[in-house]
């Protein structure tokens, strides 16, 4: 089964924040404690463009969590979740440090002001040239919400509809300044064209904002919008706005069925479906042999299964619900969340402790081999699914892993001809569009 060129991005999952400091091969002790520094960050960028990934998303959350057990004494002790860096400060780092990567921020939409963001997000594609991406999120945790100001996340559709308009805000300023706004004629003494540049005069629902924005376009006009709409509401607003959707969607099948879905709903929209990516999670674990890859699986579901604590914790963060007040060994009632609503509805009716070893990490497909073997169920996967790529997330990833994959799988990948050995264009989206 033949499979067209993907793309590769990875899911930096667990944001600014450390990383395998329970596992082997974290490295010393003072390597580990420099989790506040873009060390393993800019690695890991380097080893991506090497093997030419398309982008990294920096994930994000803004509070120390307390669903479980009503404390935040878990969170900490185990780092779940916490501590968390501000994303936009460790980007530029990442950019510095490479020249063709794209560089994905994660913001929410109930967090920022639309000016705000959208003057951040257009320096960062100047500074960049042209290599920024926004991942929209509209926040799930009432702990987010609270610190800032408000007592509880809006509902779950709710917040989408302020995510539109928000969007609506976000691009109308990206847009005030016309591309040939800024003229530098140095014998007449003109910087820019003010008839060329246009206030926005928003008065919405949720926002309002004068504009223009205080800088002339960027390289992208915009940066490349990411999003991960599980639910309906969440695939309805990706199909309208997302050029590269994150998919959590478990087993071919439902891969499959996600991607139709919100190639349909875009269509339906007035949008060419092939501009929007949409790439799929995976956790491979690739090794020298078969038995010593499926070894490394078991002793991932060992782990999960002995920090029950943990995994416990981090289900009450992602859903609201206080995850201790259910039995480990029976089937898990019918949940309603505010949270993440897609994977909480998964949850129902199977027993908390699988949930617990599977769901640990948030994969499509469970990939296991020699990096030639993980390669080629990549290409079946893909040829049935129609593509469009994969995204990395291995959560809590060690230098090591890094070097597996980008220089171990990768390079199989390239063989086969399923990714691309060099960059066909500079900017972010052009990359991203370019098959």
């Amino acid at each position: 089964m033949s499979a067209p060129p993907f793309h590769l991005g990875w899911f930096y999952s667990k944001g600014f924040g450390p990383k395998a400091w329970k596992h082997g091969w974290a490295g010393p002790r003072a390597a580990v404690a420099r989790f506040t520094k873009p060390d393993v960050a800019v690695d890991l960028a380097r080893a991506m463009e090497r093997a030419c990934f398309d982008y990294l998303m920096i994930e994000d959350s803004s509070n120390v969590p307390y669903t479980y057990q009503g404390s935040h004494n878990a969170y900490l002790q185990h780092s779940v979740d916490t501590p968390k860096l501000d994303p936009m400060v460790l980007a530029p780092f990442l950019l510095q440090a490479t020249e063709k990567l794209g560089v994905v921020v994660t913001c929410s939409t109930t967090e920022y002001h639309p000016f705000m963001l959208a003057r951040a997000m257009n320096a960062l594609d100047h500074t960049s040239d042209g290599r920024a991406g926004w991942n929209v999120v509209t926040g799930s945790n009432d702990g987010g919400a609270q610190n800032y100001g408000r007592d509880k996340q809006y509902p779950h559709d709710e917040r989408y509809d302020m995510a539109d308009e928000f969007l609506e805000v976000a691009h109308g300023l990206w847009r005030s300044w016309d591309d040939d706004a800024l003229v530098l004629d140095l014998e007449k003494g003109v910087f820019a064209d003010g008839d060329k540049v246009h206030p926005l005069n928003h008065e919405g629902t949720y926002f309002r904002s004068r504009g223009p924005l205080s800088a002339p376009r960027s390289p992208q006009g915009s940066p490349v919008i990411c999003q991960a709409g599980g639910s309906g509401r969440g695939r309805a607003f990706a199909s309208r706005w997302a050029e590269t959707i994150i998919c959590a969607a478990r087993g071919v099948d439902a891969m499959k069925a996600y991607r139709e879905d919100v190639r349909a709903q875009a269509d339906a929209a007035g949008r060419d479906p092939d501009s929007i990516k949409v790439l799929f999670l995976i956790s491979p674990i690739v090794d020298e042999t078969p038995e010593a890859a499926h070894e490394r699986r078991q002793a991932r579901y060992d782990f999960a299964e002995s920090e029950v604590e943990f995994g416990l914790a981090a289900l009450s963060r992602s859903s609201g619900i206080d995850f201790s007040q259910f039995a480990l060994d029976e089937p898990l009632p019918a949940l309603t969340s505010n949270g993440h609503q897609s994977s909480v509805a998964q949850m129902e009716g199977r027993v908390l402790r699988d949930v617990l070893r599977y769901q640990r990490h948030l994969e499509c497909v469970p990939l296991t081999g020699t990096a030639s073997s993980v390669a080629a169920e990549m290409r079946e996967i893909m040829a049935e699914v129609g593509g469009d790529g994969f995204l990395l997330n291995e959560s809590y990833f060690s230098r090591r892993y890094v070097a597996e994959i980008c220089d171990g799988l990768v390079p199989e990948l390239q063989r086969l001809g399923l990714t691309r050995t060099g960059y066909e264009f500079d900017t972010f989206r052009e990359n991203l569009l370019a098959f």
